[in-house]
């Protein structure tokens, strides 16, 4: 299976400087981010095949990091 990356710098090139200031600055982005980057990286395994787990608790992980994604993406456009 071929796996994208779809980490935020790569998702939002436009904020990577934004995204790094809010990590360091904002608690709240900080959470988000850090949840969006570690179900991330547990679709990323299980793509890779690295993991195992049913396709339906991998679109419940891909549903989730959309919905951080779409998170992380508001707070980039309004702070």
């Amino acid at each position: 299976m071929i796996s994208e990356s779809h980490e935020l710098h790569d998702e939002f090139p436009e904020y990577k400087h934004k995204i790094d200031e809010l990590t360091l600055s904002n608690s709240k982005f900080e959470g988000l981010y850090d949840e969006y980057h570690r179900i991330n990286r547990e679709v990323r395994r299980v793509e890779l095949e690295i993991e195992h787990t049913s396709d339906f608790h991998l679109e419940d992980l891909k549903k989730s990091r959309l919905q951080l994604k779409d998170q992380i993406y508001t707070l980039l456009r309004d702070v």
